[in-house]
């Protein structure tokens, strides 16, 4: 079977693999364009070979409320074999994803591989198909359960101990991907979570569907524009949709907002330097949303392993 062929197939696979799933939490990233690949395989090396990390501590001030942690590396095997133009003429990409996720009485790590291959359909634009192998290892303190939760008749066997499930599931992308702009779909957990083992507190993950886009143009030497938008919908949980806006300064400086519809807005402030990025968002609920008391602090941190933080024409901009 060839390359398009392979492609075509695994896209017939993320369709179907949206049926059968239970429903389940969701976790947000404000700073989502900065992790493209956690959403989406075939985004793996979009911005290169990179290490990065975010700590996010949602309703601050509340006990129990959610806080994660998260830590990834994407190679580019073009960058790393020195390709003169790697974004274009570099085929394969790896990545490693960590996230530790506490809420509740839940502690939850998920791992995650990808791998994303690339085909060059112009001299711009590149067709990206990815695959990734995901772990979660859950931990439930039987201790900390709320009133609601020792009521559940699920969760309610479970109390005053500690109990371990574990989950093993796969994740796919398709991306088309240019400089300047791209377009992307993943489905999230194909197989619905039903892969698991230890103790069965939970029904099942759900099949999640990814929808990204974004679009960057530099408006003079010294200011370029950023957006990106995602809309992502899951079994038993309300449609997400999600943007963020930038604005870059003479490539040392970024401010931005974000909205999250009919849930939260975030206004953000970053700096970049040769190798760096390294930024800062406040997400406060709306008024409607019915959360919970209480701010969202989002600190995120880029590294380029290979390349500067530089324009190498008038009309690149040097981050997403």
């Amino acid at each position: 079977m060839n390359r398009i062929n392979c492609i075509l197939a695994a896209f017939f696979l993320m369709l179907t693999g949206m049926t059968q799933v239970q429903g389940q939490t969701r976790k947000y990233i404000s700073n989502f364009d900065f992790f493209q690949s956690y959403y989406n395989p075939g985004l793996t090396g979009y911005e290169g070979s990179a290490v990065r990390g975010f700590v996010r501590s949602q309703w601050s001030g509340v006990d129990g409320a959610p806080k994660s942690y998260f830590f990834s590396t994407e190679l580019d095997f073009g960058e790393m074999a020195g390709e003169e133009d790697p974004a274009l003429m570099g085929k394969n990409a790896v990545s490693l994803n960590l996230m530790h996720d506490t809420y509740g009485a839940f502690r939850e790590t998920e791992l995650t591989v990808g791998y994303a291959s690339r085909i060059r359909l112009t001299a711009k634009h590149n067709l990206r198909l990815g695959a990734a192998v995901n772990y979660q290892a859950i931990r439930l303190d039987g201790n900390a359960l709320t009133t609601e939760e020792q009521n559940d008749p699920t969760l309610s066997q479970y109390a005053g101990q500690f109990s371990n499930m574990n989950v093993l599931d796969f994740n796919l992308g398709i991306a088309l991907t240019h400089d300047s702009y791209y377009f992307s779909y993943g489905i999230r957990r194909v197989n619905g979570g039903n892969i698991t083992s230890g103790e069965e507190f939970m029904e099942a993950y759900p099949a999640s569907s990814v929808f990204q886009a974004g679009y960057r143009s530099a408006v003079s030497d010294n200011i370029s524009v950023i957006l990106n938008a995602m809309y992502s919908t899951q079994k038993d949980q309300d449609e997400n949709f999600e943007f963020n806006f930038k604005t870059v300064l003479m490539d040392r400086l970024w401010l931005g907002l974000g909205h999250r519809i009919d849930y939260a807005t975030n206004a953000q402030l970053g700096v970049i330097t040769k190798r760096f990025r390294i930024g800062y968002l406040y997400e406060f609920p709306n008024g409607s949303s019915y959360n919970l008391p209480g701010n969202t602090h989002e600190f995120t941190a880029v590294f380029n392993l290979f390349r500067d933080n530089v324009r190498t024409d008038t009309q690149q901009v040097v981050m997403w």
